[in-house]
């Protein structure tokens, strides 16, 4: 198993060959916890565990708990957990978010015990695109049809009262969030992510607060690359675990 720089260096993960890979989304994910945080963060649907063990190791007050549904990709997670010295703070579930009630509280899905959930969910519907022939891929990109307001169901059920949710997500999916988002969760913030100044946003970033009736707000957009095709200074530090993303 090979195991690569991740967090520039502060940690490294072991990733399948093909599928799904972590990267900069889940550098942004993780950057949204500040360094002070303490209590309990879930990254929800956390693959192999990229943005979960990226927010460990940059944030030593907070536990962790990644699930994952996918058996295989659980084990890189555990693998990458104790490879990087957090098992201490960092434990790993094998569950379906999209199950029923009873079935994740079965995994402790429902204990409404996390003051913060992080997210990344698969960004592509049903009959939206074509899908991929890796397995692993596909289930990684590919929501059910309703897949996404259960998805918002149970991590509405992870969280304690006024605990705080963030999800990256693609622009398309924005009108579909809100709705699942509503009577569950309120103060809605929104960080839309530019890969160029003069781009349109690729990824948004989206905070909501459990049990909240605060409206929704907008934040600038943070630009990823400078005119040179790098990364801005600040994105740069936000990949090496400097910097976080205050979405308040």
């Amino acid at each position: 198993m090979k195991f690569e720089p991740f967090l520039r260096g502060r940690i490294s993960i072991a990733q399948p060959e093909t599928g799904h890979r972590a990267g900069t989304d889940a550098i942004l994910l993780a950057a949204t916890v500040s360094s002070g945080f303490s209590g309990l963060v879930v990254d929800a649907g956390a693959g192999v565990g990229g943005a979960g063990l990226a927010l460990a190791a940059r944030v030593p007050d907070a536990r962790v708990t990644l699930v994952e549904i996918d058996p295989a990709t659980v084990e890189f997670a555990r693998t990458n957990s104790a490879h990087n010295g957090l098992e201490t703070r960092l434990s790993v579930v094998e569950a379906d978010l999209l199950a029923s009630h009873a079935e994740r509280s079965l995994n402790g899905l429902t204990r409404e015990d996390a003051a913060c959930v992080i997210t990344n969910p698969p960004f592509l519907s049903e009959g939206e695109a074509r899908p991929s022939s890796d397995e692993d891929r596909r289930r990684a990109h590919l929501m059910p049809t309703g897949g996404l307001e259960r998805w918002m169901k149970a991590i509405h059920a992870l969280l304690a009262p006024r605990g705080t949710f963030v999800m990256i997500t693609r622009p398309e999916r924005l009108q579909e969030t809100i709705v699942a988002c509503d009577g569950r969760f309120g103060f809605l913030t929104l960080l839309p992510i530019h890969p160029h100044e003069d781009d349109p946003a690729i990824r948004l970033l989206i905070r909501g607060t459990k049990g909240s009736k605060a409206p929704l707000s907008i934040l600038p957009g943070l630009v990823l690359h400078g005119p040179d095709g790098r990364f801005t200074p600040f994105v740069e530090k936000l990949h090496a675990g400097e910097a976080s993303l205050n979405l308040v």
